[in-house]
């Protein structure tokens, strides 16, 4: 990430972290955290029972189920469903971001339309990453973004937010008014009621779930008992991702569109989806489990690499794809291997602990990593130049 970039992801950090000062150690906000720490590690320890329940009750509701064991066997399954199309539109999600969704689309003929500004102005300059998992353009200003949409639209549009508002939101209308399929991610799935979460703030899922298809990817992970628990983690997840006490929107679906307003007769394809397949995706996320499944827990608010030194130094080059930070590097242990685990910053982060003393659910991350540092040397995945000092040490008793 170049310097100019990081210093506007520091300021709106900055921004973040005032706004929410006043909510995070309200008494309301601390008994949701412990209660939401419950719900996640419940919800972890207790999966297998949780997936048996809420796979019956979402074919119960209407909806098909996918299991991916795979990020291939994940995007076999959504490119079945969208091969005839020549455009799909989709939302954010962390976990389309895991597989890289979009980018096996496009390369096979599908264009992806993301509806979320921030993943759409981020996907108009080809070379920029999402840098927040709520606000992926957090890193370029208004001036810089402006650039990024004149290009784009071949016309000059103001550095005003406004005017980048109206502009991509004009085309993004326009563009998804010819599709007919959308692609979602899931805040969470209710196992007891068969039903899919999902928050935002721009009203786009809204719009993307409406369409004759809803995609659903989600991992396993995001299972929970009830819609009410469900809730809990959204209002969590929104205090400390916005600073807001409450999202503007909170879907929740249980099953295609449907309607019984002539005498109680159960009439499917009113005005929503007329088919909704729900992916749901392991891709290590057992494995993870097996060892311990803290990494789990994470709700997805992005606190610990608002906190982070290093986040905040070098930015997205520290995680592994939208998984941003030291849990990304944790995570991509379980999703890829040792190498990319190396790859993604292991022996970057300086085990300070403050992404530990910010997250709300607690997830150990320092020290997760730390275990992973000395698998790591075990199994000589290591860095050269911590080679040659600990050479010199043995040798000279110095590392100078």
């Amino acid at each position: 990430m170049k310097k100019s970039e990081i210093e506007v992801m520091n300021r709106s950090f900055g921004i973040l972290t005032e706004r929410r000062s006043h909510i995070l150690n309200d008494e309301r906000t601390l008994e949701l955290k412990d209660k939401v720490k419950e719900i996640r590690q419940y919800s972890i320890s207790n999966l297998d029972e949780l997936m048996d329940i809420g796979i019956k009750k979402l074919q119960k509701n209407g909806m098909e189920v996918i299991l991916a064991e795979t990020s291939k066997n994940a995007l076999e399954a959504i490119y079945d469903i969208v091969k005839d199309e020549s455009m799909v539109a989709k939302s954010k999600s962390n976990t389309a971001g895991e597989i890289r969704l979009s980018e096996f689309l496009e390369n096979n003929g599908v264009e992806v339309l993301e509806t979320d500004l921030g993943d759409r102005i981020v996907q108009f300059g080809p070379e920029n990453r999402s840098s927040h998992p709520t606000a992926p353009a957090s890193h370029l200003n208004v001036k810089k973004i402006s650039e990024i949409v004149s290009d784009e639209f071949n016309q000059d549009v103001k550095p005003e937010p406004r005017a980048i508002l109206n502009i991509v939101k004009s085309d993004i209308l326009d563009k998804l008014s010819k599709c007919k399929v959308g692609i979602t991610g899931a805040n969470s799935v209710a196992a007891e009621d068969g039903s899919i979460i999902t928050v935002h703030n721009e009203g786009n899922i809204s719009l993307v779930s409406m369409l004759d298809t809803h995609i659903v990817i989600v991992g396993i992970d995001k299972f929970v008992k009830t819609i009410e628990e469900a809730v809990s983690i959204v209002k969590l997840e929104t205090i400390y991702a916005t600073g807001q006490t409450t999202p503007a929107y909170m879907n929740v679906i249980s099953g295609p569109s449907q309607t019984a307003d002539i005498e109680k007769v159960l009439l499917k394809d009113m005005y929503g989806a007329k088919r909704v397949v729900v992916i749901l995706l392991d891709n290590g996320r057992s494995r993870a489990i097996d060892e311990g499944g803290e990494c789990l827990l994470c709700i997805g608010c992005g606190s610990c690499i608002v906190s982070c030194p290093i986040y905040n130094a070098v930015g997205y080059d520290f995680g592994y794809r939208r998984y941003l930070g030291g849990r990304g590097v944790v995570f991509s242990r379980f999703v890829e291997d040792q190498k990319s685990c190396f790859d993604s910053g292991l022996f970057t982060c300086t085990l300070c602990g403050l992404c530990t003393l910010e997250c709300p659910v607690g997830i150990k991350t320092n020290q997760l990593i730390e275990k992973l540092r000395k698998e790591s040397v075990e199994s000589d995945i290591f860095c050269e130049e911590h080679s040659k000092i600990a050479h010199k040490i043995q040798k000279k008793g110095s590392p100078f």
